[in-house]
């Protein structure tokens, strides 16, 4: 069994991509959150720069940032941000790209994430064993200085949950080998295309990523999710600009998406939220204690505008966080909290 962290707090490893909206929802974190909080950013192919972003960040995140999307340049390395962060490393990386990784991590939190996605990286444990002793030699790190996330990618039905299982579990046993200094398992369940969902009326998805981890809650290890993001992230849809909101309750998400109404967005969206804070998983899953909560009752009072499709990601992404953190305090799935504990400020 891969034990618990001892003296540690529970850490919560939300799997982000890092836009406007998920990085909107942790600058909005509270001192108390942020420390239960070790988000893991996925550095989009067309990205700019993130390095404001990160600097707005609370004083006690510290986030982990994958750039292995961008080009295997230089110019792509972390550790010349002049930011605080965690590097995350591949077992496939390049060895110039390791010791970049080795160089961050020695910057600043002298520690970092190895991402192992165990569907693509399927290649057995001893092949697993001689990858991750090449990523300690080239970075100079030590297994006690390396988190373990063991990514399980998308599972949005139970046939991926059932396919992710054996995975994870394969992995985790390779996992025992080392003295890694944590082992997180981590899948989205959130469907790729919205668009094709009902519009003004809720719409109940399971949440197959919390089916998983139930499943997996024999072996202890620590919680990861996606967010309210999917798990390819090619597959979001920028150019949908229906008025949507993706409200995290505990085994399912609910998902609103509205034209009702017509006319002027603000006044849809304030039909939107009125129904959300008038449904029954609205309380039940104790709703109104996050910043995208908050912003959410603004908005079904009117008057305060309809947003953004980064502000929908940005309330939905608020209000996730603060449901995982109140359920299991960072520790994992937990019956849902009760109605009115204040996580974000």
């Amino acid at each position: 069994m891969v034990p618990p962290l001892r003296g540690r707090s529970p850490v919560y490893r939300p799997v982000l991509a890092a836009r406007r909206g998920e990085l909107e929802a942790l600058a909005r974190l509270d001192d108390a959150s942020a420390a239960l909080l070790a988000p893991i950013l996925d550095v989009p192919a067309d990205a700019t720069s993130i390095v404001d972003s990160l600097i707005r960040l609370p004083a006690g995140l510290l986030p982990a940032v994958d750039v292995s999307a961008l080009p295997d340049a230089t110019e792509h390395d972390p550790v010349r941000w002049g930011v605080p962060l965690v590097p995350v490393i591949g077992l496939a990386d390049s060895d110039r790209r390791l010791a970049a990784h080795g160089a961050a991590a020695r910057a600043w939190a002298h520690h970092a994430v190895v991402r192992l996605r165990v569907g693509p990286d399927r290649a057995g444990p001893d092949a697993a064993t001689a990858a991750a002793e090449r990523v300690w030699r080239v970075t100079g790190l030590l297994p006690e200085q390396c988190d373990l996330l063991l990514d399980a990618g998308d599972v949005c039905c139970q046939a991926d949950v059932r396919l992710a299982e054996p995975r994870v579990r394969r992995a985790a046993q390779w996992a025992r080998r080392h003295a890694w200094r944590s082992v997180t398992a981590a899948a989205g369940g959130m469907p790729p295309a919205l668009s094709r969902l009902p519009v003004d009326e809720p719409v109940r998805l399971e949440r197959y990523d919390w089916s998983l981890w139930r499943r997996l809650a024999d072996l202890r290890l620590g919680y990861g999710d996606y967010g309210v993001g999917c798990a390819v992230r090619d597959a979001d849809e920028p150019g949908d600009r229906t008025p949507t909101l993706r409200w995290a309750a505990d085994d399912a998400w609910w998902v609103y998406r509205w034209s009702r109404r017509g006319g002027r967005g603000d006044e849809r969206f304030a039909d939107l939220c009125r129904t959300l804070t008038a449904a029954p998983h609205w309380s039940s899953a104790g709703a109104g204690f996050s910043w995208g909560d908050h912003e959410i009752v603004r908005r079904a009072r009117r008057g305060a505008g309809a947003g953004s499709p980064a502000n929908w990601i940005a309330w939905s992404t608020s209000h996730h966080l603060a449901h995982v953190l109140a359920a299991g305090g960072g520790a994992g799935p937990a019956p849902p909290p009760r109605r009115g504990r204040s996580v974000n400020g």
